[in-house]
């Protein structure tokens, strides 16, 4: 029986078929019509002409390719075709293309129908359904809300009895001698052991007599382990503006407001400052922002179809350039889903389906189906939809079907950051001394520590969000010389500035540095140079500092918390409608604490930053963040020694060109000199299995064949878990036990016992292995079973099923 592979768009393959007249045409179905898979059968919706071998096209495929078009034939709204070969297993597409434009379909066709997917083995026996498996991500649950503070036997045994009164319906605390309690007393007192041998250690340690922060901060700077002093959030804010803001900006460095009791979108700087110390979280936007009404909601097309996705993994998608749209690569864009995929209705919209992407291409489109002007864009890779946004949905309501518009894009889009600035403020005391260290302080606690900021258009959204809390800096923060001919506290005109540094032993004597050091109490203190690491301030001089106030987890606010905005630009205050952050704000990280730091500096200056045995180098290239595994061997090459680098990535990826680029360049800082590098793939050794499977009876065998070849493959197995053979499953010198093998066949679901046939590697003679009940690998071999019929020399699985339906 032939397959017909049929278009993938079916609701706008019926669009195109009720259009009068008929002034475009596209593909239907296609079909493999002979034995040996050359000749090919193509039915459009319309009657065609006028295409010829220069408009077909075959990609894909993976052993086979490329596949050529020999000679064609039209015969009313069929195109029979003949290759010159037949494909492999894998997918190939058929293409109408445009000659003198490869990338745009022939004048008259579809643009989403002028190509189709399909197999060259349609006609192979199967004993599976031939219907493609929709295969869902599986639904991550909620964190538990944990309390990873608790240190002894009583908050340990609260936890646990909390966790279990959560978990287990009807559960309360009753006798002490009930199993279950006596279970969870037991753990806590283990627990509370476990943490009292950790307060032991670290307060035994080098570290364990200090107890001020400052103290901590140097001893720790001495065992070259710099701590952090935390790190502030950033949120992305979207605007709604009226369309006399058009050409305008918002500047950078615009104060916005988490929800107060002033009225309104706008305040003033009077009704700012009258607001009440801690009623608030303030952010500042660290970029200026253009406006444009347009911008406001911006509907995504969804090209005819009533149900209609941005599947997980998506990086593009078409808007409607309905108002016109004035997008630009390096814009930030939301997408948010605003209504219900379920009931239509807004207040049941999932609020975890929003996502920011950055814009790495904008270019016009056109939907010639449905008369609408598009704007196609294309985001960064690093902004991949971590899951599945639908566009449109269909939903019953008396009766009748109705297409909503669940999702919607926003373009007027800042990046915000947490913290309050604070200009010129004298410090405590405000005068250097004549004689003597000058160790001021600043007047508010509480200072913000953020990763310096430099707007990158390439950068990624997930990217700009991310903050290392160990490269946070003191965020604007700066001194300069008070003026003395001015009244108050006015900083001297072209004096240089004061800024800061995480220490002073790398300043020379001029440098006008200070290093700030903040206690428990949040309060910030600053340290000068002797004149030999660092400048000391003159004497009777005064300084004023500028920094921003804030940062901390407190500023990790939730999603729709923002709400306000001051600003004071009479061509923007007056138009600015609503102000909202569609997600929530991130990165807001608490002062290292001491106990962290009594417990992590020791072993600081342990690390090592050299590599000179072959076990040296393995480790230093298993730091990397790709790497699984890796064996090094040392080599004379007849003029110097050569370090041989297998590498085992992570995910079974291969060393292509900027990997390898990218992995000399980690290895440079530790390489001894004199000594050459070579990275290597590691020796793969394939492996040739064959098991009989008794199935369970009252179960479908082939069911259970699909379940073993998931549980047993190289990919996933459709639950979000690696299968047995995964890449990551095993690494050099790593053998296979037949009886890990058996257990994970086992696990699957109607399997009622397993005998092994073949149990060897692939290509090779049988050397006892299924006797000894192992397959040993060398120190340089890698395992590999990859079962792909198109490789089978990459390792083969073979299943015989026995019994069952």
């Amino acid at each position: 029986m032939k397959r017909q592979f049929l278009s993938d768009n079916r609701h706008r393959l019926q669009l195109l078929r009720d259009l009068e007249p008929p002034s475009l045409n596209g593909i239907d179905y296609l079909e493999v019509v002979s034995l040996d898979q050359r000749k090919l059968r193509v039915v459009f919706v319309n009657p065609l002409a006028g295409i010829t071998v220069a408009h077909c096209r075959i990609e894909g495929g993976v052993r086979i390719t490329p596949v050529r078009v020999e000679s064609l034939s039209i015969t009313g709204n069929q195109l029979d075709m003949t290759v010159d070969q037949a494909g492999d297993f894998s997918w190939y597409r058929f293409v109408l293309i445009n000659p003198s434009a490869p990338e745009d379909p022939p004048p008259g066709f579809d643009p989403c129908l002028s190509s189709i997917r399909f197999s060259f083995k349609a006609q192979c026996p199967s004993e599976f359904d031939c219907a493609e498996e929709q295969l869902c991500p599986p639904q991550v649950p909620a964190e538990p809300l944990l309390d990873y503070l608790a240190k002894d036997y009583a908050s340990f045994r609260r936890l646990m009895l909390d966790r279990m009164g959560q978990l287990i319906p009807g559960f309360h605390e009753r006798n002490p001698a009930d199993f279950s309690v006596a279970l969870v007393e037991m753990l806590a007192h283990i627990g509370d052991q476990l943490s009292y041998y950790q307060d032991a250690v670290a307060t035994e340690a080098y570290l364990g007599t200090a107890r001020r922060r400052v103290s901590l901060r140097r001893h720790a700077r001495l065992l070259d382990y710099p701590i952090h002093d935390g790190c502030n959030s950033r949120v992305f804010v979207s605007l709604s503006v009226t369309a006399q803001a058009d050409g305008q900006a918002l500047a950078a460095g615009t104060r916005l407001l988490t929800r107060t009791a002033m009225p309104g979108v706008v305040l003033t700087e009077s009704e700012f400052n009258a607001l009440p110390d801690g009623a608030t979280q303030v952010f500042e936007t660290m970029h200026p922002l253009p406006l444009q009404s347009a911008h406001n909601r911006i509907d995504i097309h969804h090209w005819g179809e009533p149900d209609f996705c941005l599947g997980k993994g998506a990086q593009e998608a078409a808007l409607i350039d309905d108002p016109p749209l004035s997008l630009q690569a390096g814009m930030l864009l939301i997408l948010e889903e605003v209504l219900s995929p379920v009931t239509g209705r807004a207040p049941d919209a999932d609020r975890s389906h929003r996502h920011a992407v950055r814009l790495i291409e904008v270019k016009p489109g056109y939907d010639a189906l449905t008369d609408t002007p598009l704007q196609l864009i294309r985001w960064h890779a690093e902004d991949a939809l971590p899951f599945p946004l639908c566009i449109s949905t269909r939903i019953q309501r008396s009766g009748v079907s109705e297409t909503f518009r669940v999702a919607r894009a926003c373009a007027n889009v800042v990046l915000a950051d947490h913290g309050l600035t604070r200009d010129d403020e004298s410090l405590l005391p405000d005068a250097v001394p004549t004689a003597g260290h000058y160790r001021p302080r600043l007047r508010e606690p509480g200072i913000v520590y953020a990763q310096p900021y430099e707007p990158d258009p390439t950068r990624s959204a997930s990217g700009t969000l991310h903050q290392d809390p160990r490269q946070a800096r003191p965020s604007g923060m700066l001194l300069r010389e008070d003026d003395p001919g001015q009244y108050g506290d006015q900083p001297k005109a072209g004096a240089s500035h004061w800024l800061p540094r995480r220490d002073l032993l790398g300043s020379d004597r001029f440098a006008q540095a200070f290093v700030v050091e903040t206690e428990a109490d949040g309060l910030a203190h600053l340290r000068f140079g002797d004149n030999r690491f660092g400048m000391q301030p003159q004497p009777h001089t005064r300084l004023l500092a500028s920094y921003r106030q804030g940062g901390g987890s407190v500023g990790n606010v939730g999603a729709e918390s923002i709400t306000q905005v001051v600003c004071t630009d009479p061509l923007v205050k007056d138009f600015i409608e609503t102000l909202r952050n569609p997600l929530p704000a991130r990165g807001g990280a608490e002062p290292e604490s001491v106990d962290a730091i009594k417990l992590f500096a020791p072993q600081a200056f342990r690390t090592q930053e050299r590599a000179v045995t072959e076990a040296d180098y393995a480790r230093v290239a298993e730091r990397h963040a790709q790497v699984q595994r890796a064996a090094a061997r040392l080599r004379w090459t007849g003029s110097w020694y050569t370090l041989f680098i297998s590498l085992d990535r992570k995910g079974g990826k291969p060393l292509d060109a900027p990997f390898r680029e990218e992995m000399l360049r980690h290895l440079e800082r530790y390489r001894l000199a004199g000594y050459d590098l070579d990275l290597s793939e590691p020796i793969y050794a394939p492996l040739d299995i064959q098991l009989d499977v008794c199935v369970v009876p009252g179960h479908f065998a082939a069911t259970v064949k699909l379940g073993l070849l998931k549980r047993l493959g190289s990919g996933e197995d459709g639950l979000g878990r690696p299968g047995f053979f995964h890449p990551d499953h095993f690494s050099f010198g790593q053998g296979l036990a037949l009886s890990a093998l058996m257990e994970a066949a086992h696990s699957v679901t109607g399997v009622a016992s397993l005998q092994v046939k073949v149990f060897q590697r692939w290509g090779k003679t049988p050397d006892q292995e299924i006797a000894q009940g192992l397959i040993s690998a060398a120190p340089l071999e890698v395992l590999r079973l990859d079962n792909d019929p198109n490789f089978p020399e990459n390792g083969r699985l073979l299943l015989t099923m026995q019994g069952g339906l």
